[in-house]
């Protein structure tokens, strides 16, 4: 799907899916490991690397 490095980076490098609603949030992963970060839509910390296809 991806060819270049710089592609990969920008729709991969720290994105993460709320395991409840599935938005996507761009954040670093040392905060999401933290949980420090919380879902815009439902307030949750329960996130998730993006799935690369």
């Amino acid at each position: 799907m991806v060819k270049f490095p710089e592609a990969n980076a920008r729709m991969f490098r720290n994105v993460f899916v709320c395991r409840r609603c599935k938005a996507k949030i761009r954040t670093p992963n040392t905060k999401v490991i933290a949980g420090k970060v919380k879902c815009r839509r439902c307030n949750s910390k329960v996130l998730r690397p993006k799935r690369k296809k």
